[in-house]
């Protein structure tokens, strides 16, 4: 299934998105959901460093894995549950830039909390986004409570779980996939193996070379994708919903794919990994892919790149001046959800 991966796109490569069915206002769809994500990520992190925002948690080099595998699922009916460096994910469900960067400066009107959240915990009930814990892997058997019971009461949903590799590490991975495979619940697990838990490589985190692998032991399909390959992963996350939505049950979806940033706004990266790999894997990045296949097909050149980028920055612009204009949470709203009133 996998493309070779880190290779870029030729000119002239064959049609690939059409046999998905995908169109071309697809693929402008997903670049620029990509582009827009990449824009407002980068945005986040000068407002950090203004000391605007307290934190940033980044899914720059991540958007191909997020955009392909979200792409598949059906917003407002299916569920989407990701993790902190899901801002791509979020975006491809419906969430705007808006509803994002009122969350980073946690204002009253932050649809995922009201303000109470740490940046990169996405939620957004009207389309089916659930906001997750700080707690790696704790939304992993959340998704498959939501399949279960969608499920259980007859109806058509299919329930997503992204995560990071240093996930499938925790006992919370392996309940659920357990739990999934049992009953045949209608989910799928969407890593996005970035190489490092934190600061640890993969091959001091996990014994086995690919999370997929682990999904045999619990009776469903893993697969091995190109997480910068956003066709890729598409289309392994196509085959995947059809299948749960075919009652076949669950499948474990990998992305092998590369962070680009720090692991925060406060991780010195340099103590872990160097600028030349970092700056490898920034040449053969999502956008870079997903540009270079458009072009081959006739659907990119410069003018349609300088349309993206204007619309992707006022739309970063606007969100970021309407956040800060926004107000905080009022502090008599603190123990609202949280305790019951007598």
């Amino acid at each position: 299934m996998a493309a070779t991966q880190g290779q870029p796109t030729v000119a002239g490569a064959v049609d690939r998105h059409t046999p998905l069915g995908l169109t071309p206002d697809d693929l402008k769809r997903m670049y620029y959901l990509m582009v827009l994500a990449r824009s407002l990520d980068e945005r986040m992190w000068i407002l950090n460093r203004q000391g605007k925002v307290a934190f940033v948690i980044s899914g720059q080099g991540q958007e191909g894995a997020q955009v392909g595998s979200a792409y598949a699922l059906e917003p407002g009916k299916d569920f989407f549950v990701p993790y902190y460096r899901d801002l791509t994910v979020a975006l491809t469900a419906g969430m705007t830039a808006r509803d994002l960067m009122l969350a980073l400066f946690a204002r009253a009107e932050d649809p995922a909390s009201g303000g109470r959240q740490m940046p990169g915990h996405y939620g957004h009930r009207a389309h089916n986004v659930v906001s997750g814990s700080s707690p790696i892997a704790t939304q992993i058997p959340h998704a498959v409570g939501i399949a279960m019971a969608s499920k259980i009461k007859g109806e058509d949903v299919v329930a997503a779980a992204w995560f990071g590799e240093a996930a499938s590490s925790k006992g919370d991975f392996h309940e659920a996939l357990n739990f999934a495979g049992l009953l045949k619940a209608p989910v799928v697990f969407v890593c996005e193996n970035n190489r490092y838990a934190i600061s640890v490589p993969e091959t001091k985190q996990m014994p086995v070379p690919n999370v997929a692998d682990k999904a045999c032991a619990y009776g469903f399909p893993g697969v091995i994708t190109d997480g910068n390959d956003v066709l890729d992963v598409y289309g392994a996350m196509k085959e995947a919903v059809e299948r749960a939505r075919r009652g076949d049950g669950p499948t474990l979806i990998e992305c092998k794919t590369y962070r680009i940033v720090p692991h925060s706004s406060d991780d010195d990266e340099s103590r872990y990994r160097s600028k030349v790999e970092v700056e490898e894997w920034k040449r053969k990045g999502p956008i870079e892919r997903l540009r270079a296949y458009m072009e081959s097909q006739g659907i990119w050149d410069e003018g349609y790149e300088r349309e993206v980028r204007e619309r992707a920055l006022s739309e970063v612009n606007d969100a970021t001046e309407y956040a800060e204009r926004a107000v905080s949470p009022d502090a008599v709203t603190i123990l609202d959800n949280l305790f019951g009133r007598v």
